[in-house]
């Protein structure tokens, strides 16, 4: 029985890197591996023309299209991608000196449907009760006078303040000039460095967000795993197929990450970092699977709904096909 031929396009992560090499080949499958950067890209390509047979993709993105009924993937609770995000709120120092000054205030993001932007704006409303909605977003590249990208649009289920940068300038050139107040987002400014009144807001990070992880059990996720839904539906077995290797292939990269003999990243003080993770997160600071996201998966749902990009938070062991007990 021939192979089912699927080209899947991800960023080359260390917890992917086994499928690239070959090192890990999910079963039944002829996995062509395309490396590419630029999640944006990837997003952009896989939602556009759906050039990929199964992809890396936003999780925001893919949540707001599932609950609006206009879905052409199903998702695999695979995630690529993680990120605190308490230490990408970048603001000008002489207009916010405290969460609650943002309210009301002009505030940069990349997009505002974005999913590093959405759990930011979960944890200030959550975390700190700030009141974000009469802020105004203005939307542009973090460093570059042009757009981010080139997203699929879905309708906002309430109105929110949106604007495009057409300024000429990019964001870390407006909150350098004092023309918004703050940024948001995956990126920092480079204005930070830079200007001696812009710097992050919480600039204790690090410590916030181990501590935001243990109350919480929220460790915010970027990107989730798509396959197009009709080759799911012409061949199934490709779900647990897929997801059981990218199981094993994340294993692999953990268990060499902690190999002693030599530093594997080029991270002077691994070990101590290894350390460090494993009091806060125990073995596995990367669980794939719905139960183990329950926290976090949640999290993201509320939020959306929250910020008006869904109508209402959509059950969470909903959002995933099938995978056998595998999660």
């Amino acid at each position: 029985m021939s192979k089912v031929q699927i080209t899947f396009a991800c960023g080359l992560y260390d917890r992917m890197l086994p499928l690239f090499t070959k090192d890990v080949q999910p079963d039944g499958i002829d996995l062509n591996f395309l490396a590419l950067d630029n999640p944006r890209e990837i997003f952009d390509r896989m939602s556009g023309a759906q050039e990929f047979d199964a992809s890396e993709m936003s999780s925001s993105e893919f949540v707001a299209r599932h609950a609006a009924g206009d879905c052409p993937f199903v998702a695999l609770p695979v995630f690529p991608s993680r990120v605190f995000r308490h230490g990408f709120i970048a603001v000008d120092r002489r207009a916010v000196a405290s969460p609650k000054d943002l309210a009301g205030q002009r505030i940069g993001v990349p997009l505002y449907a974005m999913t590093a932007a959405i759990f930011i704006r979960g944890l200030l409303q959550h975390d700190f009760g700030v009141d974000l909605s009469q802020v105004r977003w203005i939307e542009g590249a973090m460093n570059e006078a042009k757009p981010h990208g080139h997203p699929a649009r879905l309708k906002l289920a309430k109105a929110v303040s949106i604007e495009a940068n057409t300024s000429g300038k990019s964001l870390s050139d407006l909150i350098a000039a004092g023309e918004i107040a703050a940024t948001i987002g995956a990126s920092l400014p480079n204005a930070i460095g830079r200007k001696a009144h812009i710097g992050r807001l919480f600039a204790d990070h690090r410590e916030r967000e181990k501590e935001y992880y243990r109350r919480t059990r929220i460790f915010p996720i970027m990107h989730l795993v798509v396959l197009r839904r009709e080759i799911y539906e012409r061949h199934p077995f490709v779900a647990t197929s897929l997801y059981r290797a990218f199981c094993q292939a994340k294993d692999l990269a953990l268990q060499k990450m902690r190999h002693p003999g030599t530093l594997r990243y080029m991270l002077p003080w691994m070990g101590s970092e290894i350390e460090e993770i494993d009091e806060v997160f125990g073995h596995d600071p990367w669980p794939y699977g719905v139960e183990p996201n329950q926290a976090t998966l949640q999290a993201l749902v509320q939020y959306l709904a929250e910020q008006g990009l869904i109508a209402s938070p959509v059950p969470v062991d909903k959002l995933f096909v099938p995978t056998f007990g595998l999660d």
